[in-house]
């Protein structure tokens, strides 16, 4: 058995999700990203004598919401408490949070472990504000301080240490990230720091129950790195005790350049940080009328649309799962299917998965941002629908219409790109057959091969005759019409 064999991973995930509210948690001030540096502030940001917080509410539903989906319990009591801590991005010199008194406790997400489905449980979800940002890149000798972060509503997301491996500390940050998107509480961009990890993680040998010492690795912007920051700090841990080391508590940074976590400072435990009621904010009352009215506006979750399209439609787990990745691509399958009918749910997906994925994939859009409508694309559907073309030249008529969307031009109708360009399927069995023959003629060698047992060359000779058509032979009457001449000479 080898050394890392000896040992398990204990993990536990502080995810920052950063709520996408226009104003910030406490005041007014514009929460949005990339304004030049401090033009979203005003002496509430600033932490001035005299000036008094008030609650964003809708950062609070936001809350709710999350809580909701997660199957937490929605605390009707709340307060608010300050962090005290110095830092210069901190204008007040404490972090306004919840400490006693999450905004939601429990709850759980399932994700896909190594062996099948895994239940990570949730021990709270609270709100609290962002700090600012320091800036250390504009001068050699001076950091600079950007407060437009600085109130900016985020919801803490800290699991149990139930994880054991870094994919299954990367699974549940991809759920949980999908999901904040889904229901809107977020836009998850990891880029702008919407939507940020701290992993803790310790190491036990195998048989243990008592946790290890704890390290926590702070600002993971990537899933890339989150994976790596822990492997890497497993296999430190690991190294260290076997080597008759210590492992002490404490904050660590990773470094993706070198693809190592590096000592930040010792860990703080919660009586350090002071923490005390807020006497500016009066406690948060949140009614169960409240909370069932969030519940009542909240979109279907992906769990429930995947099981009602594989009964209703007839999906794979698999379809259903693809489409449920992002709430655009979910309602796009849901408009089109009211548009052409639950019997074309397997074209539509096939379309959506393959052809529209590999599009916003080439043109580096998001679904959200899609230029084409549901509508649009319906036209397209029906005529591969109905046979008026080939899938082949579908293929190229969505081409065309994307770039004419791409590029703000007004999309062509298409009726008018399938008449004005000839591409209308080629469904009279007399035409094909004259194609047919013409192709047979002409490729004696494929026609021996294929009398010969060999099946390849009848795709060969398919091949052909959709060339010689300029892809708008039927597909299935070619391949009948085909056979049958064949079989039959």
């Amino acid at each position: 058995m080898g050394i890392a064999e000896k040992y398990e991973a204990v993990i536990g995930l502080e995810i920052h999700a950063q709520l996408a509210t226009q104003s910030k948690l406490f005041c007014g001030d514009a929460a949005s990203f990339g304004a030049e540096p401090n033009t979203h502030i005003s002496p509430i940001t600033m932490g001035h004598p005299g000036t008094l917080p008030k609650t964003n509410v809708k950062a609070v539903e936001y809350a709710i919401r999350l809580g909701i989906a997660c199957g937490s319990r929605i605390e009707n009591n709340n307060y608010f408490a300050r962090k005290n801590y110095f830092y210069p991005d901190l204008p007040k010199g404490y972090q306004i949070t919840q400490h006693t008194t999450p905004i939601c406790v429990g709850g759980a997400i399932t994700i896909k472990g190594e062996a099948g489905d895994k239940i990570v449980q949730l021990n709270r979800i609270h709100l609290e504000e962002d700090a600012g940002k320091s800036i250390h890149d504009v001068s050699e000798l001076d950091t600079y301080i950007d407060l437009n972060r600085a109130g900016t509503p985020l919801l803490e997301i800290v699991t149990e240490p139930v994880m054991r491996s870094a994919a299954e500390a990367v699974a549940y940050a991809k759920a949980l990230h999908s999901l904040v998107v889904w229901l809107g509480v977020c836009d998850g961009n990891m880029q702008e720091g919407s939507f940020r990890c701290d992993a803790n993680v310790s190491v036990r040998p195998f048989g243990q129950k008592e946790f290890g010492t704890r390290c926590e690795i702070k600002n993971l912007n990537s899933f890339r790195f989150l994976e790596e920051a822990i492997n890497y700090e497993v296999r430190r841990q690991i190294e260290l005790i076997e080597d008759g080391g210590t492992v002490i508590q404490e904050t660590r940074l990773y470094d993706p350049d070198r693809q190592e976590t590096r000592s930040m400072r010792s860990k703080e435990d919660a009586h350090d940080y002071r923490y005390f009621p807020d006497p500016d904010l009066l406690p948060l009352i949140i009614s169960q009328e409240w909370i069932e009215e969030v519940r009542s506006s909240m979109p279907l979750l992906p769990a429930t649309l995947r099981e009602q399209w594989q009964t209703n439609f007839g999906l794979s787990a698999y379809d259903a799962q693809v489409l449920s990745q992002d709430r655009a691509s979910a309602n796009l399958f849901t408009e089109l299917i009211d548009l052409l009918g639950a019997s074309q749910a397997k074209l539509i997906s096939n379309f959506i998965t393959g052809e529209l994925a590999s599009a916003l994939n080439r043109s580096n859009v998001a679904a959200v941002d899609m230029p084409l409508q549901a509508k649009q694309l319906s036209y397209l559907l029906r005529r591969l629908i109905d046979s008026t073309i080939s899938a082949k030249i579908a293929k190229d008529i969505f081409a065309f219409m994307w770039e004419e969307a791409l590029n703000g031009k007004e999309v062509s109708d298409v009726d008018q790109i399938i008449e004005s360009r000839g591409l209308k399927q080629i469904t009279d069995s007399a035409a094909l057959g004259v194609l047919i023959d013409t192709v047979l003629q002409a490729n004696t060698k494929s026609v021996e091969e294929f009398r010969a047992g060999k099946e390849k060359a009848f795709n060969a000779l398919v091949g052909q005759v959709m060339k010689a058509s300029q892809g708008k032979a039927n597909p299935q009457q070619l391949n009948e019409l085909l056979r049958q001449k064949l079989q039959s000479s």
